[in-house]
């Protein structure tokens, strides 16, 4: 078994679609970045990465290649879960915490392990997805920008 641990941040901007967890959120701002800049997806990958030893996943796809711009995360954490299972290990389980002051996620939670799910080729019940406010404290609490901690545990196929 692996374990790898995993983080992103990224600011909220107007004009920028909310995209949490593979899934478009309802919102008047969303998160700016390179990609579609969706924290969950991009914490979860590194936290893969991380338990593979294989770096990030500015590594991997680096912001200054032109064919990730606005790219669907979906589709990264399709190329990093097929990383994973070419170097021999699958999910045991997935945890992401998700913190922002708002929106509130609790409606969308279980749509996003769905979709995760999918994309990491495992059953839902290893994809845990939580989210919790700041309290207002911090740039989450005041609304400035969105972070993601994701937790993954690695086993081989073998098991």
């Amino acid at each position: 078994m692996r374990i790898g641990f995993g983080v992103d941040v990224h600011q909220l901007a107007e004009g920028r679609k909310l995209i949490l967890g593979g899934v478009e959120i309802p919102y008047e701002k969303g998160l700016l970045g390179h990609s579609d800049a969706d924290v969950c997806i991009h914490a979860i990958m590194d936290a893969m990465l991380g338990a593979l030893a294989l770096g990030d996943i500015g590594k991997i796809f680096p912001d200054t290649d032109m064919q990730y711009k606005d790219i669907d995360s979906k589709l990264l954490l399709e190329r990093v879960t097929q990383l994973m299972m070419d170097n021999g290990y699958r999910i045991g389980n997935i945890d992401c915490t998700i913190a922002c002051q708002k929106p509130k996620l609790a409606p969308f939670i279980e749509e996003m392990k769905m979709t995760l799910a999918k994309c990491l080729k495992t059953n839902v019940i290893n994809v845990s997805i939580k989210a919790t406010t700041t309290e207002k404290l911090g740039y989450e609490g005041r609304g400035e920008g969105i972070t993601a901690y994701a937790t993954v545990l690695l086993k081989q196929w073998d098991e």
